[in-house]
């Protein structure tokens, strides 16, 4: 067991001299239903590098939400094993992988997910209240976070005086506020108007422009087309991988 884990700790160091954010070696998620197995996701490998722009696409059922799932340590594989920055996460425990989410991956979500009585300041000091960091603190760097996404005038507005694409943008100063080792984004303008969404797409743009590493969970060809690079998913393998600009 320990020859395992020194080797697992020499290939995670070999993952972050690389500039691996994320790589997954052979990951599977099964699960069982009466005397059925389904295979989710079937074995897959994956890396995306430091600053990268991925989009990982495919149809309803296709496995890319169980994999976005496993990517954002929201749910353990079945089979394999799971790199981000270095850290073998694939079997860390429940509390290891909260401190991982908080700390490595900023979430973005359709639904948006804000606490419907804070105002957007709040709602962007969230994951620093669960690090621990002090109040003052966490209050200027929630303001950077919401300047940097363009809603400085509105951050002391709650979720229902905001409009559905600035609720979108206090989620991505949520993501940020960290400082996260990768955005993952899931369907972040299933909820939006086609003109709102453009705009939310030309921020994720900029960001990664400014360095961040993003990752984009979409069934939409239009919004996968905005990444530089997409990752075609199809019965829980990946069917191709392409570079797009």
């Amino acid at each position: 067991m320990a020859q395992t884990l020194d080797s697992a700790a020499a290939r995670g160091e070999s993952l972050t001299r690389d500039g691996i954010v994320i790589r997954t070696f052979d990951l599977w998620k099964t699960y069982v239903m009466g005397d059925q197995e389904i295979h989710a996701v079937s074995g897959i490998d994956l890396e995306i590098k430091r600053g990268e722009y991925v989009a990982i696409m495919g149809p309803s059922g296709s496995g890319k939400s169980t994999l976005m799932n496993l990517i954002g340590c929201l749910d353990t594989p079945s089979k394999g094993e799971y790199f981000i920055n270095g850290q073998l996460v694939s079997s860390m425990s429940d509390d290891q992988l909260a401190r991982i989410r908080n700390k490595e991956i900023g979430f973005v979500f359709q639904t948006f997910n804000l606490l419907s009585r804070a105002s957007a300041l709040h709602n962007v000091e969230l994951p620093l209240i669960y690090a621990g960091v002090d109040a003052h603190s966490r209050e200027e760097r929630a303001k950077r976070a919401l300047t940097a996404v363009d809603l400085t005038a509105r951050m002391h507005h709650k979720p229902n005086e905001l409009s559905g694409g600035q609720r979108q943008r206090v989620a991505i100063a949520r993501a940020l506020v960290n400082d996260p080792s990768i955005l993952l984004a899931d369907e972040p303008t299933g909820n939006l108007d086609s003109a709102t969404g453009v705009e939310i797409m030309a921020l994720f743009q900029r960001l990664h422009d400014q360095g961040n590493t993003i990752v984009l969970v979409t069934h939409e060809m239009d919004i996968a087309m905005h990444a530089h690079r997409v990752v075609f998913v199809r019965d829980g393998k990946v069917e191709r991988d392409e570079k797009v600009r």
